[in-house]
């Protein structure tokens, strides 16, 4: 049982409770801490009060998930990450963590909290890679508010996450390859360099529709990944692609060969895209 005097009680649902006074800018201002069990309240209390010796205050501002994560989006992620994805980030705050956790203080949410939230969405059908995503984004937001001595601990540092199956890919065989650029590129196609590329380098949908004549070298059989596109909540957009997307690719004979046909024909428009303005807008559709 409590022992008197060390300001831990046992609560009416069984739960042990106790409070300590920090100060804050505003004046004296009373805490408190729970636990299942009296040792783990007993060892928070002793953390909590050397922390506010050393004069640290973790203070919430009785701030919930919910308030707290959408203004982070709002302050904070928008200005730091790139248009897609903050408009991912947006999805997955409005539609999945703010529905389970919105109502949750921030100082009393704890690993148990996310880890109920990925089994259900699991539960739910979501594939693992997404719930790893609603958990990245998570673990970001509170790791904020670590910093910012909103909270002691990030307790998305102490879940267990769900293993993604790696689904093995089937590329196209070479009569396979052969005949797709047979029927999409019959009659010279002007989009023929465009699917040569797509089948011969691997290039993203978003880096292909980048692309500028300028950004390949057919004396050297080289391409320039430089810039993408994008969509973003004004259309789209060209973005330079991350540092580790920046990359040079080699093309083969046959790429180079179309390539070179159609940059003949286009010598003086060398520095516009690769791919007309309406075929762009229509073929990033897919991005």
């Amino acid at each position: 049982m409590p022992a008197k005097g060390d300001g831990i009680t046992k609560r009416k649902d069984g739960r042990f409770m106790a409070r300590y006074t920090v100060q804050t800018p505003d004046g004296p201002k009373r805490k408190p801490i729970y636990g299942r069990k009296y040792k783990e309240v007993e060892k928070k209390l002793a953390e909590a009060r050397g922390d506010a010796a050393r004069g640290i205050v973790y203070d919430d501002e009785n701030q919930t998930v919910g308030k707290y994560i959408t203004r982070w989006l709002s302050d904070s992620a928008k200005h730091t990450v790139k248009a897609t994805s903050y408009r991912a980030y947006e999805s997955q705050i409005r539609n999945h963590i703010v529905p389970a956790l919105g109502k949750v203080r921030l100082s009393r949410l704890t690993p148990a909290h996310l880890q109920a939230l990925y089994a259900a969405k699991l539960r739910e059908g979501m594939k693992p890679a997404s719930v790893r995503q609603i958990h990245a984004i998570l673990h970001k937001a509170l790791e904020q508010a670590v910093r910012f001595n909103l909270i002691p601990a990030n307790p998305a540092s102490k879940v267990d996450l769900p293993k993604v199956r790696q689904e093995e890919i089937t590329p196209l065989s070479a009569v396979e390859a052969n005949k797709l650029l047979d029927v999409t590129c019959d009659e010279r196609d002007r989009f023929e360099t465009l699917y040569a590329l797509a089948l011969t380098t691997g290039l993203r949908i978003g880096e292909l529709l980048g692309l500028k004549w300028s950004d390949i070298d057919l004396d050297t059989r080289r391409l320039r990944v430089s810039r993408q596109l994008q969509r973003s909540q004004d259309g789209l957009i060209f973005t330079e692609p991350k540092a580790a997307s920046r990359r040079t690719v080699d093309l083969p004979a046959s790429t180079v060969e179309a390539s070179s046909a159609i940059a003949s024909a286009r010598s003086k428009r060398r520095s516009r895209p690769v791919v007309p303005t309406r075929t762009t807008a229509l073929c990033s559709q897919a991005i």
